[in-house]
């Protein structure tokens, strides 16, 4: 096996921390052929999908893959802006600021970057120019206040194929989850608050959040867990009865059953049976 290696290194570099901010990912243009690249990468990853790889195999290259390209890069085109797609102009932005205060503080002891599990930027390509920025240092924080193999494993997955395949690795820290980190709990609220002084207060507070098969749960998954205790905190922080909010989970794919409530059912109108 070949290691990537690191031939410019000499003792008189300065040693640095990176801190290296990831999201899920983004297409490279609302077109189905981009959308095909994306969605290949994303749906081949078995931590997302957990099913046998032939069997998936078949289904994602013949039947997805010839189908959802074409729509998704529809739905892309109703949110694309000049700059990309929302999710990597806010993710950039978030890295912007992050970036700022740190070196505020620290000046350019700390290199911060931002990269995409899925596309670009890459993970392994953002790593690579961190290492040759001097990082020997690497904190790494997914973007996912709630942990779940789908996600923030699949984080870890993506950086450890990255670290192995070089000869010097940097200090790892990887950050699990802030779902009940009290800043963050903080932040939550006073943007609703901020929203019900602007807008006015409804009967009810919807929490939804994305949603996973429920067979995940069950086999140790604590996602479902995380989601009800931001939900909870959040609740206590505003002041809410329990009859005041509620907790729904959303984007259910396939036939198999998912976290439950969901939330599109909130949105369906009753039957005459009903």
């Amino acid at each position: 096996m070949k290691y990537i290696n690191n031939t410019d290194f000499t003792h008189s570099n300065k040693a640095k921390v990176g801190v290296l901010l990831t999201n899920l990912g983004t297409p490279d243009a609302p077109t189905p052929s981009a959308l095909r690249r994306y969605l290949k990468e994303f749906l081949s990853d078995p931590r997302v999908v957990e099913a046998p790889r032939l069997i998936w195999w078949l289904v994602l290259n013949l039947v997805i893959l010839t189908i959802r390209p074409r729509r998704s890069a529809a739905a892309y085109k109703t949110v694309w802006t000049d700059e990309g797609s929302p999710l990597l102009i806010h993710t950039k932005a978030q890295a912007e600021k992050v970036r700022a205060q740190l070196t505020d503080k620290y000046g350019d002891d700390v290199v911060v970057e931002f990269a995409m599990r899925y596309g670009n930027p890459s993970v392994d390509s953002v790593i690579e120019s961190m290492l040759k920025q001097g990082v020997t240092k690497l904190v790494v924080l997914p973007l996912y206040p709630q942990y779940s193999a789908t996600t923030t494993a699949s984080t870890f997955d993506a950086i450890a194929q990255s670290l192995t395949k070089r000869r010097a690795i940097p200090e790892l820290r990887f950050i699990k989850n802030y779902h009940d980190f009290q800043p963050y709990i903080d932040a939550l609220a006073n943007k609703i608050d901020k929203h019900w002084q602007q807008h006015g207060r409804a009967d009810k507070l919807i929490f939804s959040y994305h949603g996973i098969p429920k067979r995940y749960l069950t086999n140790g998954d604590p996602y479902h867990c995380e989601c009800y205790k931001t939900s909870r905190l959040v609740a206590e922080k505003l002041g809410l009865n329990e009859d005041e909010y509620m907790t729904t989970f959303q984007s259910r794919f396939g036939r198999e059953e998912w976290l439950k409530p969901y939330t599109c059912l909130l949105y369906t109108s009753p039957s005459p049976r009903d």
